[in-house]
Parts: structure tokens; C-alpha cells; sequence
């Protein structure tokens, strides 16, 4: 099957917005959505918040200062980031925060959702529009980046290494880097049948129409990679400590670190 151009998956979540605008249920076709969201979140926090209260200055506005801070790749309308900060509030600590999504009217989403939670001006958010593959992310400037439900676009080899290179180059020392996203299984077998009980979820989240609607266009569009592969690839470009957080049929959140 001839897969989306990159061009085509920009105008589906162009138009659906909405769908990726409900902090409490997440991306429903995606299985355990907001275990996966507050897993990612909880964790990042747990792994990377003592950085940012060591390493940000904070200012007169008790934003950090100098750079540094969280990059959501592939925001959506911003769920992502929204339980990150609940959970680095906590810590007393309000990162500057970075956004990448494909889709102009998704990031805006994000952005307006984002200002709106942390008080602060539109303005103060870095939103990016661009396809990670392109948009420049820069030497040791973050200290956690997160991508959801956005890196299996990636097409050959080559692009998921060079994408894994380029987020591992990003982080500062230290850093972390999360993913929450469908993954596919090596054994044939296996791969059937984590596919068909995932098109049973679909089934049951609202009825069969639904399921071949949403198992057509990720078909055409997706091309994941397995877990193992994927934690692999993170070990490859330096990456320390990956851990998984979750797995469930076809979709898991997992991460590393950079060595400090």
C-alpha cells in the first residue's frame, strides 16, 4: 500500500482538532491513552524534575530562564505538556516549553490550551510547525522531550535514526526522552492477533464502522516500529537507563536518559 504523504496526514489532523482536545480521555483510538499520559508525565517529572530545579534560574515571573525546559514533538492540541506541568507544578517548577505538530490549527490548540493553564502570554510559547524530520531542535537545550503518537510517521530506517540522533543531540546531559506511541511485533502471529484485539477495542469504543474507519487510515498512514527495536535504536544513539513504563497490545510508553 502506498502510504500518506506527509502532506495528507497534515490535512486529516487539520481537521481534527477536537478529537485531540480532552485532557481526561486522551486519543481514545489509541488503547489506555490516559494511563499512558499520566505514566509519561509522572515519570519525566520523577526523572528529570530535580534537573530542572537544580539547572533553571527561576525568574521574576517564576519561569525558568535560559533556555532549557520541556519540547513536546508532535503536541496534538497540547495533552501531553498539560499533564507534564501539572506534575512539575508540584515541583514548584515552570519550565519553558517548546512545541512541534505538523498541523498550524492542532498547535494553535496547543498553544492557547497551554498559555491558558500556565498564565502566561501565547507568546511565551516556542511553537513550531514542521515535520521533526526538518525542524531544527539545536545542542543540549532541553531537558525533557516527549513525542506521543507521532513518531511512527517515520518511514525507513534511516529517519528513525536520524530523528533518535537528533533528539538525543537536544537534550542537555541529563536530559530525558519519553514516547508514548502504537508499536508493532516482530512474530507474524503475534502481529495478527494484537491487531485484531486491538479492532475489538475499536469495536467496543463505538461499533464496527468506527473500527474500519480508524483501522483504514492507520494503515495507510502509520509505519511503527517494535518496542524492542525502538528501545534498541534509543541504546544505539546513547541513550542510558531505558525503561518501559507500559504495554498493551499494539501501543507502549517507554523511555531513557542521556548520560549526565
Amino acid at each position: 500500500m502506498k502510504k500518506s504523504t506527509v502532506e495528507e496526514i497534515r490535512a486529516r489532523f487539520d481537521g481534527d482538532v477536537e478529537r485531540f482536545s480532552n485532557l481526561d480521555t486522551g486519543q481514545v483510538a489509541a488503547m489506555d491513552s490516559p494511563v499512558h499520559m499520566e505514566l509519561v508525565a509522572s515519570a519525566a517529572a520523577a526523572v528529570s524534575g530535580p534537573m530542572l530545579i537544580r539547572d533553571c534560574k527561576a525568574g521574576a515571573s517564576g519561569v525558568s530562564e535560559g533556555g532549557g525546559g520541556v519540547l513536546d514533538i508532535g503536541c496534538g492540541a497540547g495533552n501531553y505538556t498539560l499533564k507534564l506541568l501539572e506534575q512539575l507544578d508540584k515541583l514548584g517548577v515552570k519550565p519553558r516549553v517548546s512545541l512541534i505538530d505538523l498541523s498550524k490549527p492542532m498547535l494553535d490548540r496547543a498553544v492557547l490550551r497551554i498559555s491558558e493553564a500556565i498564565g502566561q502570554s501565547p507568546e511565551t510559547i516556542n511553537a513550531m510547525q514542521g515535520d521533526v524530520r526538518e525542524v531544527e531542535l539545536g545542542e543540549a537545550r532541553y531537558d525533557i522531550v516527549m513525542a506521543a503518537q507521532c513518531l511512527h510517521h517515520l518511514r525507513e530506517d534511516a529517519e528513525w535514526e536520524a530523528v533518535f540522533a537528533k533528539i538525543f543531540r537536544s537534550l542537555k546531559p541529563g536530559g530525558s526522552f519519553w514516547i508514548a506511541d502504537a508499536v508493532v511485533h516482530d512474530m507474524p502471529a503475534v502481529q495478527s492477533m494484537m491487531w485484531a484485539r486491538w479492532g475489538a477495542y475499536l469495536a467496543e469504543v463505538k461499533d464496527e464502522a468506527y473500527r474500519d474507519h480508524v483501522m483504514a487510515y492507520v494503515e495507510k498512514e502509520d509505519t511503527p516500529r517494535s518496542l524492542a527495536y525502538q528501545m534498541g535504536l534509543m541504546q544505539s544513539v546513547g541513550f542510558v537507563a531505558v525503561d518501559v513504563l507500559q504495554k498493551r497490545s499494539k501501543f507502549a510508553s517507554f523511555g531513557g536518559v542521556k548520560p549526565g
